[in-house]
């Protein structure tokens, strides 16, 4: 066997920029994607194009659209309730396990404190700074940090596929809902009763924070504001 490339290969680069311009919202649903086009501004041959192609078709990123090709895939509000569904189950473990190893670990509980400030600073300034994408990058973040302190490795990457379909819908619903400060106030809220041990309280907040988030998008589906994140405005609300 041949040893390992160190560096990412150039499939990989693409794959990596043009599900970031789709999780971001660069790319929106329905958009024609011509592998011409991608090649072109990225600098690349098309071979790379399409082998990025196949990893976003099995990632459902992008889908078959008739005699057309590949277009950005449509978002399902039915699918992104199972996205939550199964967010709200990760969100709430990670902040049980990481209050319980602040309740016996001092030092962690600095650890806990510190960083997670940094993050907090970090992305209130990016929220007043009127980015959603850069917003929900640090919103994205600090959800991160709370699993990688949760002791358990299993739960960023069971996460990491789900934050690829809600990135796409947290733009608009960060956009449409005004909803910038108060992510940041939960955060907080989460950090504090985190950085105190208290276990109870921080599943509470997290279950809250995530469950008022697919609300707010329902919401705004059902008063037609956000309609376009979804193709177009062709998917309804799920009930």
């Amino acid at each position: 066997m041949q040893p390992l490339a160190s560096v990412p290969s150039r499939t990989e680069q693409v794959y990596a920029s043009i599900r970031e311009s789709i999780c971001d919202g660069a790319l929106q649903p329905g958009t024609h994607l011509v592998q011409e086009d991608l090649a072109a501004a990225l600098g690349v041959s098309r071979q790379p194009v399409q082998q990025a192609m196949l990893l976003l078709k099995a990632d459902g990123l992008v889908v078959e659209h008739g005699g057309r090709g590949l277009t950005v895939a449509p978002l399902d509000a039915a699918m992104m309730e199972n996205h939550y569904q199964i967010r709200v189950v990760l969100d709430r473990l990670a902040a049980r396990l990481t209050a319980e190893r602040a309740a016996a670990d001092d030092a962690f509980r600095a650890r806990l404190r510190k960083e997670g400030d940094v993050i907090l600073a970090e992305g209130e300034a990016a929220a007043q700074a009127g980015s959603a994408a850069e917003a929900v990058r640090h919103d994205v973040a600090f959800h991160s940090f709370v699993y990688r302190m949760s002791g358990n490795p299993l739960i960023g990457t069971t996460a990491e596929p789900h934050w690829y379909f809600l990135r796409r819908v947290m733009i608009g619903v960060l956009t449409h809902a005004d909803r910038g400060a108060l992510v940041w106030r939960q955060h907080r809220d989460i950090l504090d009763a985190l950085v105190a041990g208290d276990g109870d309280t921080a599943e509470r907040l997290a279950t809250d924070h995530v469950v008022g988030a697919q609300q707010a998008l329902l919401s705004e589906l059902a008063a037609g504001r956000a309609a376009s994140l979804f193709g177009g405005g062709r998917q309804t609300p799920a009930r």
